[in-house]
């Protein structure tokens, strides 16, 4: 969860500074990412499974979610962009779930929802403290890809290897937009590496700390400490780039994370025997 969290932290601080421009800093990740999931996945102890067929869908969504999210961060705190995010990624899959069946909200649940969904909104809402629109609408979008892009990916046989395949075939979107912004591309050592690291290490060996660890916290206790991540996020931001958690953010937080936690709860209780 420190590595997500850390995710908002550094592209937030490589274009705070202006050490990179966002399209730039998208590029940059996903190339680190793919080849450091690429090393994992050659050099790992277990067999691989035999190759899955090509989702070029789950790769645009990966695109989408990382294109967004950096172009989002020009103007959002790191806490106001992970909670958007966390909270848009939650309720794409929520609904989504409800909309095909496999999820089944009863009356807490419901309740759960709604106060997400109204915590989302009351963070955008005009006003002195609100963020940033733009940048609130496009980390919107980037947690809908992601959470299409989860979805994706349940019961694929060897998650790993899928998400290096994912990353590999991202790469060219990206590179493709870095021409689209070539005009304003600059990029200057600081955001490089910070770009570099984000890919390397807080997505590519994040996600095979959270692969690893996925085996033994199983589904329910997976999506619950994954609430921890926009308090991370927010938290760092204070520490690293002197942002203020204000008012609004502290209610929307509440909202949003403990109308998730009603909807979580709901579930392990549905699945208990």
């Amino acid at each position: 969860m420190l590595a997500f969290a850390a995710n908002s932290l550094l592209c937030r601080l490589a274009l705070q500074h202006k050490g990179i421009d966002p399209a730039s800093f998208g590029s940059v990740r996903l190339v680190a990412g793919a080849l450091m999931l690429g090393l994992v996945v050659r050099f790992r102890a277990q067999p691989q499974a035999s190759p899955a067929r090509v989702d070029w869908l789950a790769a645009v969504m990966l695109f989408g979610y990382v294109a967004f999210f950096s172009f989002a961060y020009l103007s959002l705190p790191a806490g106001t962009g992970a909670l958007i995010l966390f909270g848009a990624v939650q309720l794409t899959m929520f609904g989504v779930g409800l909309r095909s069946g496999t999820e089944r909200f009863g009356a807490l649940a419901w309740l759960g929802f709604a106060m997400a969904a109204g915590g989302l909104v009351y963070l955008v809402l005009p006003g002195i403290a609100a963020p940033p629109l733009l940048g609130a609408a496009l980390m919107a979008v980037a947690g809908v890809a992601w959470g299409v892009y989860s979805l994706r990916g349940r019961g694929v046989a060897d998650p790993l290897a899928a998400t290096a395949r994912n990353f590999t075939r991202a790469v060219p979107l990206a590179l493709a937009l870095s021409l689209v912004f070539a005009a304003s591309a600059r990029a200057d050592a600081t955001g490089l590496v910070l770009a570099v690291a984000s890919g390397a290490l807080t997505s590519g060996l994040g996600y095979v700390v959270w692969y690893a660890a996925l085996s033994r916290l199983g589904a329910m206790r997976a999506a619950t400490v994954q609430l921890s991540v926009p308090l991370l996020a927010a938290f760092g931001g204070v520490l690293f780039l002197s942002e203020a958690i204000t008012p609004r953010l502290a209610a929307a937080s509440v909202a949003i994370l403990g109308g998730i936690a009603l909807v979580l709860g709901q579930k392990a209780r549905s699945a208990r025997p």
